[in-house]
């Protein structure tokens, strides 16, 4: 019995630090982080039902159904004015839009950019290597660009660059056990959020979620940011109360 107890006693920790969210400050800037580890419940969501969710309060609706609750959530990649997802959207194992590896323009086409794949891990690949040998994702979602690839910033950030906005992303561990989902509290240009994964996370690849429109959903830090119906949105489940 006493062996138990303090297995329980070691565990406990890391269980109260599992999908946590947190404020932090990055060169002079802040920035609302939430990890997560691969035994947290994280999920892609679009649509229900009745058509596309659109909002937190709709995913946590939907939610409610199965005794769950969202502990964090954010928009997760970037839609058409219908909110259909622009590249790769993967739901609960089936492919719901097809993957984009043409250079376009936008953000998005702003190549390379990627896929972020949850699996038994965590990855975010790039798309035309993710194309050539998909991984197995139960979920999985394209935006661009990537912020940082195998430890490398995208090589056509500009450091001083003007093109400051409210940014978010994503960001995941070389072992695939950590990823880090990041919004800017402040406008931030692309060169200094991808080092925020880079040099401030310690994360060895990193996508850009959306800009202007990004939103997150920490109860933890008493936000439920509202603004206009979004396209595919990521959060991490627990049961409810």
């Amino acid at each position: 019995m006493m062996r138990w107890l303090a297995l329980l006693a070691l565990l406990s920790p890391v269980a109260a630090q599992a999908a946590s969210c947190r404020d932090m400050e990055f060169e002079g800037a802040s920035f609302s982080i939430c990890e997560a580890t691969p035994a947290d419940d994280i999920r892609l969501f679009h649509s229900g039902p009745e058509g596309v969710l659109g909002s937190f309060s709709a995913v946590n609706s939907a939610l409610a159904d199965q005794g769950k609750t969202l502990a964090f959530a954010m928009n997760a990649g970037m839609y058409h004015e219908d909110r259909a997802p622009v590249g790769l959207y993967v739901e609960d194992g089936t492919e719901r839009a097809p993957i984009v590896t043409a250079e376009g323009p936008g953000n998005f086409g702003l190549l390379p950019n990627g896929v972020f794949c949850i699996g038994r891990r965590f990855a975010v690949v790039e798309s035309r290597a993710f194309a050539a040998a998909p991984p197995k994702c139960l979920f999985a979602t394209q935006s661009g660009p990537m912020l940082v690839l195998n430890g490398e910033l995208h090589p056509r950030l500009i450091p001083d660059s003007d093109s400051r906005y409210i940014r978010n992303g994503v960001g995941v561990s070389r072992d695939g056990r950590r990823a880090v989902f990041a919004i800017s509290n402040d406008a931030v240009n692309f060169h200094r959020f991808a080092r925020l994964f880079r040099d401030a996370l310690g994360l060895t690849d990193a996508l850009y979620f959306d800009g202007k429109i990004s939103r997150l959903y920490a109860p933890d830090l008493g936000r439920n940011d509202l603004g206009f119906s979004m396209g595919p949105m990521v959060g991490a489940v627990i049961p409810q109360g």
